[in-house]
């Protein structure tokens, strides 16, 4: 029986490269994301790949593209929310109307279509919700107040939902990737250590879906173990290691 995937922010990135490998795997996808063009194209090349755009802003859209999605696949086994914005070149300066911004789309844009979701998997008692964050969630880095906020916050929330889906039987989890090759991270301009490809991140999260019962997905594994360090260590020597490693890239 064919098993059916819902990927918001599918345009690009990670969502994209995960629509694809999920299609390759046989998977029915439904793709969503604002730029229908681009959802269109992966549908040319990806027959399993059905395109349903969506501003994942608008709270009632999101559900009304939903139920547009169980409509055609008449069940959907996972979503995976993936949508999120960063200009790192903004961040440099601190603006409330920035940091709205990005909260509003990554935080306040996955909320929205949890809640569209909401209904569907607690009456169905079975699926599974993941939330893919960063590990800039772990802690507060520079350049980054706005995105580094929204992953926290979206860390938090996929914690807390945890135990509030758990109830029903569906399964919440988290994923947490490095630096991943994207048109997000191309505009950064510092170093990226240990920099993957959105195609390794699209593998390793896939094997975490449905081939793994972890609560977080993370990798690669190298670097978030170190960021799981610095989660850990005391702020005096967070502080100390970033400050440091901001004057040597003149960030």
């Amino acid at each position: 029986m064919t098993k059916n995937v819902w990927i918001t922010g599918a345009s690009s990135g990670i969502g994209k490269a995960l629509a694809i490998k999920f299609a390759s795997e046989g998977w029915h996808v439904a793709a969503s994301a604002r730029r229908e063009n681009l959802l269109q194209e992966l549908n040319k090349d990806n027959p399993n790949i059905y395109s349903f755009p969506l501003d994942v802003t608008d709270g009632s859209l999101c559900k009304k593209v939903f139920n547009n999605i169980v409509e055609k696949f008449q069940t959907i086994d996972i979503c995976v929310f993936c949508t999120g914005i960063h200009d790192p070149q903004s961040e440099k300066k601190i603006s409330a109307e920035k940091v709205r911004e990005i909260m509003e789309v990554n935080f306040f844009g996955t909320l929205n279509c949890i809640m569209a979701v909401n209904n569907y998997f607690r009456e169905k008692q079975n699926g599974h919700i993941s939330i893919v964050s960063s590990v800039a969630g772990y802690r507060g880095f520079p350049a980054a107040s706005g995105y580094c906020a929204s992953k926290a916050a979206l860390t938090s929330l996929a914690e807390s939902l945890y135990f509030d889906f758990k109830r029903y039987n569906v399964r919440v989890s988290l994923i947490s990737p490095g630096f991943i090759k994207t048109p997000m991270t191309d505009k950064n301009k510092f170093p990226m250590p240990m920099i993957k490809s959105a195609e390794y991140a699209a593998e390793k999260i896939f094997i975490g879906l449905t081939k793994q019962n972890v609560f977080e997905i993370h990798f690669p594994k190298t670097l978030t173990m170190i960021m799981k360090l610095l989660k850990i260590i005391p702020n005096w020597l967070f502080f100390l290691i970033v400050g440091r490693g901001i004057k040597k890239i003149r960030l």
